[in-house]
């Protein structure tokens, strides 16, 4: 089951979100977070008409939120999300739930385009995003450091 996450929601977001940031170089950012920077995300997107998705299974599958790509008003119709999934729950439809969602809510508001910003080590993601109708736009070479070296971020775009 696709739907918008709630405060109830942030404990298991950050327990599922940490081990990426520990871990993995899928994402650049190397805090971890707590349940409360989770609900204040959530809240935070909220509160500008953007959202957080769960998927579910009584257990949480994934996760996806959007926001705008950058500030000010010459941005206000180009999203940039975030999506991650368990490990046992790629392949089973969880993440296209959820990148359908967060497009549907973003082309909803008046939103023009979704960007993904995908970890150039991130050869899953890349593939996903592609199979989901988003098209390889720039590779910024070297744009995230994480693990003692240099990553390059892929941008991927699709228009709503």
């Amino acid at each position: 089951m696709i739907r918008l996450a709630t405060a109830a929601d942030a404990a298991a977001i950050a327990t599922l979100w940490n081990p990426y940031i520990r871990d993995t170089p899928v994402t650049f950012n190397a805090a971890e977070k707590s349940a409360l920077d989770v609900e204040r995300m959530i809240e935070d997107r909220n509160s500008l008409g953007h959202a957080t998705f769960v998927a579910t299974d009584g257990d949480l599958l994934g996760f996806a939120s959007y926001a705008q790509f950058r500030g000010g008003v010459g941005y206000a119709t180009c999203m940039e999300h975030s999506i991650l999934l368990a490990p046992d729950a790629r392949g089973k439809g969880a993440g296209r739930g959820l990148i359908n969602a967060v497009c549907a809510h973003a082309a909803a508001a008046g939103a023009h385009q979704m960007i993904g910003g995908v970890s150039g080590e991130n050869s899953e993601g890349r593939a996903f995003h592609a199979a989901m109708g988003f098209a390889h736009i720039a590779t910024i070479p070297e744009a995230g450091f994480k693990f003692g070296r240099f990553i390059d971020l892929v941008l991927m775009q699709k228009f709503l």
